[in-house]
């Protein structure tokens, strides 16, 4: 009785390979499921950079207001009879550190 109980035990074993480790099989669901979530991010991310794209071209061909503004800061033409003054921004704020004087004898 013993050795039919160990082999209807292998026997469910061995039917169970083909599921976890075949070619349809759970392992390789898995790994697929992964990879489709990591393309569906990264299509998330290429939509989003497109949109903007696209944003950006409609506004070039409809106004000049952007393709003057890349004039005036890729380029740094200026109008005639503009003057142009460049203004640099301040560092960022520091904390003033008190460093304490040594005292000679």
């Amino acid at each position: 009785m013993r050795w039919l109980t160990v082999a209807l035990f292998a026997l469910c074993i061995l039917l169970q390979q083909p599921l976890w480790f075949g070619k349809g099989g759970w392992l390789k669901v898995w790994e697929y499921d992964r990879q489709l979530h990591q393309h569906k991010a990264r299509t998330r991310q290429l939509e989003l950079r497109n949109a903007g794209l696209d944003a950006e071209v409609r506004d070039l061909k409809t106004g000049y207001d952007a393709i003057e503004e890349r004039a005036r800061f890729e380029l740094g033409m200026i109008k005639p009879g503009e003057v142009f003054i460049p203004v640099q921004e301040r560092p960022a704020a520091t904390t003033n550190t008190v460093v304490p004087a040594t005292q000679t004898p």
